[in-house]
């Protein structure tokens, strides 16, 4: 049995310098995989693989096990690229918000303005409830811990109070900025005619660019988004990667426990 280090006395052989910088590099790319993995993925049959990875890769190369090596390179690319795919959400989250995630309390330095929740939530109720009896199609992101200014760069700067006839007007079909989604935080309007990048996530129903463009926001970032359909009238509430379809009646109650869970979050810590 040829062990790597025996190659070093052989002619034209690898030297003992090259052999440490191999098993650095091999490392320092475990070690990159096992970060993102802890940051992004969170799957403990992830850190299995790439445990198992590489001690397999460290084995075959000390022994040098030429086939082995390349076998067990191709086997674990394939998982680590299917397992990166499976959970593509988390990782245009981690992608997205590098810091943000590392130190969630990182936004709370602005101070945040006091304004009439009970009254803001019964703005965003009629409003909600007249554009989908009117089958009005709209999109509105409302902002939580992760910020998105990035992304209201891309729109237009409204920085106006919110109101059911403001809102009615800008997703009135035929206007500028009916088209893309509306940027809330608090009771302001902060940007309007906002594209988010679709989800490409695979799901049982079929969804428009409306709907994919609610799930792709809220891929990467906390916030919460209602979405009018103008074929059907149906709300629904994009979060956390998930989509979910509310009657009108129930509307407000699950706006207001999304929004809640959020503020009590927030008041804890």
């Amino acid at each position: 049995m040829n062990f790597i280090w025996d190659t070093i006395n052989e002619p034209y052989g690898a030297d003992l310098g090259n052999i440490i910088l191999d098993i650095i590099i091999i490392s320092l790319i475990y070690g990159l995989l096992f970060f993102i993995f802890v940051k992004a993925i969170k799957r403990k049959s992830g850190y299995i693989l790439l445990g198992i990875s590489f001690f397999l890769t460290i084995l075959s190369y000390i022994f040098s096990l030429q086939l082995a090596l390349i076998v067990v390179s191709a086997i674990t690319s394939c998982l680590v690229a299917v397992m990166l795919f499976a959970n593509i959400g988390d990782l245009r989250y981690y992608i997205a918000n590098p810091f943000k995630r590392a130190n969630p309390k990182s936004n709370k330095n602005h101070v945040e303005k006091i304004f009439d929740r009970h009254a803001t939530y019964q703005i965003i109720d009629s409003t909600v409830k007249a554009l989908s009896k009117a089958k009005i199609g709209a999109l509105m992101t409302f902002e939580r811990q992760t910020l998105l200014d990035d992304f209201c760069k891309n729109g237009v700067k409204i920085d106006a109070p919110i109101s059911q006839e403001l809102l009615m007007t800008i997703f009135y079909p035929g206007t500028r900025l009916h088209d893309g989604a509306v940027i809330i935080h608090g009771d302001m309007i902060k940007s309007a005619a906002v594209f988010f990048t679709p989800s490409t996530k695979a799901f049982t129903n079929k969804y428009g660019s409306r709907h994919r463009a609610a799930i792709g926001i809220s891929e990467v970032s906390d916030s919460v988004t209602i979405v009018v359909s103008e074929e059907t009238g149906r709300i629904s509430f994009a979060v956390n990667g998930q989509i979910e379809s509310v009657t009108s009646d129930n509307f407000l109650r699950v706006f207001e426990n999304y929004m809640i869970d959020y503020e009590n979050s927030t008041e804890e810590e």
